[in-house]
């Protein structure tokens, strides 16, 4: 694992210039410029701190900020935020270059709502030579067993499996994105993280103080994360190590003695659990409201008597909220759904940062006997597809019934064929986004399959007639397609038929 805060200037290119100048003191030069940097960073952040609760304009703060010492400038920030107020350090943006961490670091991370990512494609990447992590193996008291090694050269033979079966599917003609499911979460990935301190700060307290730190390596990534902190982002450092140690969560504990995991069921398909009333209504009277400064009551009048007047009033106002504004209407309705969803492509439902998701955490481990099959893996190699995801189960049960080894260290036996329910909840604006990328013909065919079936969802709610008729791909709803020469064609075909319409 290798982690780097990237900053605004390249310093091994600036010092590789500084030597072929022949300037002797590069190390202290690009060590001045790094303290610069550091410098005015703090400063932004002091001044927003002083900003909010001394006299003067933006400009007058910056230059007081800017007279005092770095460490002035950080102690005057921690008590800002150590009185609770930590928005300000909101302002403080770091940007994280992540080599050879897990899919499990990678699915956790990626639930961090105000954090931004990119994500090396397992579609368009072979992914038989990343490599992948080994953990030291625990037993239930978190003491390493004695036979740490042998235990791990076992875990290796069967990761080394694994990934050979992923390279004999993708040199059959599999394609790399259906033979991905036989890949265990343990594969390496590479990631650009970015982040503000308040969320950089949250996220080392729950990799470090919680039952997350229980799993080997999120808790060595919250360390580093801390490290980096310690040195480029000090004013968090206080925050943090006040924090208590928190490894008990209370209310899995009492539900773990309540109900029995054992039986539950990955769900068919998704599920509309709850939406907002009068989807079509709820829009326009928004809008209404928005526009207008009208109350509820007068903006309703108006929507009724423009619906009596205006015969297709609320067909074209909703297409012009949908496709031709910034949506903002959209917003005000709201769908919550449950999802059943292989890890495969959990990533590419998580990245959507603006709606809600609860994803099930790694511990307990998830059933490894339910898993997703691809289509053509399911006509030409299911029985060796189902007998992969058979002996993964059982060199699972091998390790934690024979060698005692506790379910954090074992949730590298997690595939990516693996499903899970995941719970969301989502406004009209976000799900229109979501339909507009994933009901594309080029989406991967679980994730089209899944916002289809979410669509369909919608189609059911009375009242969401118009909504629905206005998400969906480009080439239905806005007549276009962004994918350009790389079009699948329907655009084509869509606009043949509205000419032999006409």
């Amino acid at each position: 694992m290798q982690i780097e805060l990237l900053g605004p200037i390249d310093f091994k290119k600036l010092k590789n210039y500084l030597i072929e100048s022949h300037i002797d003191n590069c190390e202290e030069i690009i060590n001045y410029i790094n303290t610069l940097e550091k410098e005015r960073r703090s400063c932004v952040v002091a001044t927003a701190g002083s900003l909010s609760r001394f006299p003067g304009d933006i400009f007058e703060r910056l230059f007081k900020t800017e007279q005092r010492t770095f460490d002035q400038n950080v102690s005057f920030i921690k008590k800002v935020i150590n009185m609770g107020h930590d928005s300000i350090i909101d302002h403080d943006y770091c940007v994280f270059a992540l080599k050879d961490v897990s899919a499990v670091i990678e699915q956790t991370i990626i639930e961090e709502r105000f954090s931004s990512f990119t994500i090396k494609s397992r579609r368009e990447v072979d992914f038989s030579d990343v490599g992948y992590y080994t953990p030291n193996f625990h037993d239930i008291n978190g003491n390493i067993i004695p036979n740490n090694k042998q235990v791990k050269d076992e875990y290796q033979q069967h990761e080394e499996m694994l990934f050979k079966k992923y390279e004999e599917f993708t040199s059959r003609g599999i394609d790399k994105e259906d033979a991905r499911f036989v890949l265990p979460y343990s594969y390496h990935s590479n990631i650009i993280m970015g982040v503000d301190a308040h969320t950089l700060k949250d996220m080392i307290i729950k990799y470090t103080k919680t039952k997350y730190s229980l799993i080997s390596e999120i808790r060595e990534f919250g360390e580093k994360l801390y490290e980096i902190a310690k040195k480029n982002i000090p004013y968090i450092i206080d925050v943090i190590d006040k924090t208590p140690v928190e490894l008990i969560d209370p209310v899995d504990n009492y539900l773990e003695s309540k109900i029995d995991r054992s039986n539950y069921k990955i769900i068919d398909k998704p599920t509309l659990i709850n939406h907002s009333k009068n989807i079509d209504d709820a829009i326009i009277i928004s809008a209404i409201m928005r526009r207008y400064q009208f109350d509820y009551n007068k903006s309703f009048k108006i929507y009724k008597q423009a619906c009596n007047d205006f015969p297709n009033f609320k067909e074209e106002i909703i297409k012009k909220i949908a496709i031709e504004s910034d949506a903002l209407e959209l917003t005000q309705i709201n769908f919550e759904f449950q999802i059943p969803i292989s890890f495969a492509v959990l990533t590419h439902i998580t990245r959507h940062r603006t709606h809600h998701i609860m994803v099930p955490d790694f511990v307990p481990v998830v059933d490894l006997s339910q898993y997703k099959i691809p289509p053509k893996i399911k006509t030409q190699y299911l029985d060796e597809f189902n007998n992969i995801f058979k002996e993964n189960k059982e060199m699972y049960e091998h390790f934690k019934n024979d060698y005692g080894i506790r379910e954090e260290d074992l949730v590298y036996f997690t595939l990516s064929g693996n499903m899970v329910n995941i719970v969301t909840n989502m406004d009209g604006k976000t799900l229109a986004h979501i339909l507009r990328l994933r009901e594309c013909s080029k989406t991967q065919w679980e994730t089209r399959e899944i916002s289809h079936q979410l669509h369909q969802a919608i189609q059911s709610i009375p009242g969401a007639e118009i909504f629905d008729r206005n998400i969906g791909p480009t080439c239905e709803t806005h007549g276009f397609c962004p994918e350009g020469e790389e079009s699948c064609g329907k655009i084509n075909r869509l606009k043949q038929k509205q000419l032999i319409k006409l």
